[in-house]
């Protein structure tokens, strides 16, 4: 197990192939600047069916025109195994982070969700392991701890889910755990804890709050709490589940067929964050005195969210870099100047 600092100039000095799907959303437009940044080759595969081309545009404008023509893009679907296949070919590492996301959005539309998270999954696992990929890394959720009581969340202990978007993320590691026993190919599973920073887009109905209620703040808007606002969440910086990704690829093979907690190991209640997204607006020249409306709890949403990412630690040499305070910090410039853009 090396550092990620290690890690990071290993592949400087010995670049690799790598397939990014879901390319041009959130966390996989910065999983691809990261990756450019290292000089590294990279495959994209996005159908923006929530991805967008400004993530893409903005990626380019953070790399050199060097690093910029390493970057490979295909538009494409993975409910199309033929186009999943096409893409790993000649590919070292898959980080496959496509998806539809969203448990209120599952609610609304599990036939899509399932179509995407489950179908387009195993199109993308089956793809890997026939070009026979050196490593198979997926975005998993924290969803899949379902109405499991206990805190911390502990990869062992999974309860029943509360929505449809859950059950995908279920189907994901079942299908992983088979492929493993199985075929002898085995993959690294990212249970994601509400990763947030630039780039993750404010707008839609499905928008995660954290940029959703920074949009609402800096437009005037009314923002919403679900519930009592005591809920609690445990955010994780997009860097630190960059440094996850890639740490994950590389990792030994005795590391594998395994998944594990992506957050920084903290809880922030709904109220507490509100309160820190008015003072970062605030320390960034926008005045705001808003207070928030609070109205019913949310279906899906389970109360209290916190992860042991001791695992990710031991095994793959993780180290969050940024808890949520560090992480607003760093969004809140790229929110304030994307968003006065549109004004």
């Amino acid at each position: 197990m090396h550092s990620y600092e290690d890690v990071k100039q290993d592949l400087v000095d010995n670049p690799k192939t790598w397939l990014v799907t879901g390319v041009a959303g959130f966390i996989g437009s910065n999983i691809l600047e990261a990756l450019l940044l290292l000089d590294q080759n990279v495959i994209g595969l996005d159908n923006f069916a929530t991805g967008n081309t400004s993530n893409l545009d903005d990626v380019k404008t953070e790399v050199s025109s060097q690093q910029w023509n390493r970057f490979q893009f295909t538009r494409g679907d993975i409910c199309n195994y033929t186009t999943c296949k096409e893409v790993t070919e000649g590919v070292d590492y898959v980080l496959h982070q496509a998806a539809l996301g969203s448990v209120p959005r599952s609610i609304a539309a599990p036939i899509d969700s399932n179509a995407a998270n489950i179908t387009g999954f195993l199109n993308m696992l089956q793809a890997a392991k026939d070009v026979d990929v050196k490593s198979f890394t997926y975005a998993s959720s924290s969803s899949t701890y379902g109405d499991h009581p206990a805190l911390p969340k502990i990869e062992e202990n999974i309860g029943n889910p509360l929505s449809p978007y859950a059950v995908t993320k279920c189907v994901n590691e079942l299908y992983a755990e088979v492929f493993a026993r199985t075929y002898g190919f085995k993959a690294i599973g990212l249970r994601y804890f509400n990763v947030f920073g630039k780039r993750q887009d404010p707008s839609g109905t499905y928008a995660a709050v954290i940029p959703k209620w920074t949009s609402a703040i800096i437009n005037g808007d009314e923002v919403f709490i679900n519930g009592d606002g005591e809920t609690t969440r445990d955010f994780c910086y997009i860097d630190n589940a960059v440094q996850m990704n890639i740490l994950s690829a590389v990792a030994d093979d005795s590391a594998k067929d395994e998944v594990y907690n992506v957050a920084f190991g903290d809880r922030t209640s709904l109220n507490d964050l509100f309160s820190a997204l008015i003072e970062a607006l605030n320390q960034n020249s926008i005045d705001i005195r808003t207070k928030p409306t609070y109205r019913d709890f949310r279906a899906g949403d389970v109360r209290h969210s916190l992860a042991d990412i001791s695992k990710a630690k031991k095994i793959l040499g993780y180290h969050p870099l940024f808890n949520i305070s560090q992480g607003i910090q760093k969004a809140i410039p790229w929110y304030v100047k994307k968003l006065r853009n549109y004004q």
